[in-house]
């Protein structure tokens, strides 16, 4: 299989004032194309830093991360904007769905933003997607008006909007009932059977085994990298 991530030897401090704390520490790690990885662990111990490492929101203070052929580390801000935007969903926990505007004009803003698809195809496109995730009858409708679960579903359409090597997604489970939940996760489990490549932080160990990889971090180190069969 292609790596599609590597990470070399990564560390990552937050400085407030004079004290400097240690986020990340000593983590090298590869992902290839199609796994799908769930990263867990306690709070504070770097998972949301990861992710954050992983889609260029962040950079670290040693080591080289290269996502999709692109050493993010050495990409300026404007460079790592543009990159994101062709290479990488992200799917946040508070779903972050512009309330004024339809399921539908939130799915095409990504491509929009990018001009990846001719803008004839936007539509057809973001009509696919929300067909995709089971909402093609909620299009129209504003955030404010579906369910959490919906608008989550929503939130992953629009991740993909642009067909992300990458999909990545922070607690993505957080704020629904444990049965929605599950159907977000057989969603992700669809999409990695479907070519991409997920990685995904949580706290639901018994979501995590709907992944064929478990990674766990404690103290900012990589405690436990493991391979599984995962539990459909």
């Amino acid at each position: 299989m292609q790596n599609l991530i590597k990470l070399n030897h990564i560390y990552k401090a937050y400085t407030l004032g004079p004290l400097k704390t240690p986020v990340l520490q000593d983590i090298s790690l590869t992902i290839n194309t199609g796994e799908f990885v769930v990263i867990t662990g306690p709070s504070g111990n770097g998972k949301s830093t990861l992710l954050n490492l992983l889609t260029g929101i962040d950079k670290p203070c040693e080591g080289e991360i290269i996502v999709n052929g692109s050493a993010l580390h050495r990409l300026k801000e404007e460079e790592l904007s543009v990159w994101r935007g062709l290479n990488v969903g992200i799917v946040f926990q508070f779903f972050q769905l512009l309330p004024s505007l339809s399921l539908l004009q939130n799915i095409q803003l990504p491509m929009d933003f990018v001009n990846k698809y001719p803008r004839k195809e936007r539509l057809e496109r973001a009509h696919y997607l929300l067909d995709r995730v089971g909402l093609a009858k909620q299009a129209n409708q504003l955030p404010g008006q579906v369910s959490g679960g919906q608008q989550q579903r929503a939130a992953i359409a629009r991740a993909l909007a642009n067909d992300p090597a990458l999909l990545v997604a922070d607690e993505p489970t957080g704020n629904l009932d444990s049965a929605t939940a599950e159907n977000i996760y057989t969603l992700f489990a669809t999409l990695q059977q479907e070519g991409k490549t997920l990685v995904i932080v949580t706290h639901n160990e018994e979501l995590a085994k709907t992944a064929n990889r478990h990674i766990t971090l404690h103290d900012g180190r990589v405690s436990s990298d493991q391979y599984q069969s995962p539990l459909q």
